[in-house]
């Protein structure tokens, strides 16, 4: 299931999480390179979102090992982890609905050198471009939402970036804008883990991909590798 791999950026072992009394993450491992795109691919409930949040110290109650950049994070504040260089996108896209576009781009504090420009952020998003004075968050589409969601963390500096469920209920045509800044964020040195359920948007931006079910990795898949895994696939996920 695994492979030697080199240049190894995040490192998760035995990853173990509970929202309260709930265990819901049962030894979660793997491997992340410098500039890959990784997804997390499994059923609903099977632990991807919540290995994001016990990565970025948001779940609370964790234990095992999380080490990024060779720093062990598993007793960090999510502050903390912030400021190593990594950031969340979240699937609630979290936008605030009395600020305009730019308003919300501009919030997040940076928290390392080398953070997109708003110009190269408004290169990657023509549609915020175009909305940038005039919208308030709430007037916004899902799909304009998710792009300044994850737009508003290319500021930061963060270069590590986690993005939970970026294509859910989006029209085709976000969906493929989305995949190709995914992929311009790869080319310009950015290291991503993404959680999806759209498996063939998945396959069209990631490296390898991480098969998670009932709170634990069971499978890894090099994207060169789906045509002759496609029955594994269809059996973990249901596609």
């Amino acid at each position: 299931m695994t492979e030697p791999l080199s240049n190894v950026l995040l490192k998760v072992k035995d990853l173990q999480g509970w929202y309260d009394e709930s265990h819901v993450l049962h030894g979660i491992d793997f491997e992340v390179r410098q500039g890959e795109v990784v997804t997390l691919l499994g059923r609903n409930g099977a632990g991807k979102t919540s290995t994001l949040l016990a990565i970025m110290g948001i779940l609370a109650k964790r234990a095992g090992s999380i080490t990024f950049n060779g720093t062990e994070m598993i007793s960090l504040q999510p502050r903390q982890i912030a400021r190593l260089g990594i950031a969340l996108c979240p699937e609630e896209r979290g936008i605030f609905s009395s600020l305009s576009v730019e308003e919300n781009l501009m919030l997040p504090p940076r928290i390392a050198d080398g953070g997109l420009s708003v110009e190269r952020i408004y290169d990657l998003f023509p549609n915020l471009y175009e909305r940038r004075k005039s919208s308030q968050g709430t007037k916004l589409s899902g799909g304009e939402q998710q792009m300044l969601a994850i737009a508003r963390i290319l500021r930061t500096g963060a270069k590590f970036l986690l993005l939970d469920e970026p294509t859910e209920g989006l029209a085709p045509v976000i969906v493929q804008q989305i995949g190709r800044t995914i992929k311009a964020l790869k080319d310009e040195g950015f290291t991503i883990v993404l959680v999806e359920q759209n498996f063939r948007f998945a396959a069209s931006v990631a490296d390898r991909h991480y098969v998670v079910d009932q709170g634990k990795v069971v499978d890894m898949i090099p994207n060169d590798q789906l045509e002759e895994n496609a029955q594994k696939l269809h059996d973990y996920l249901g596609v």
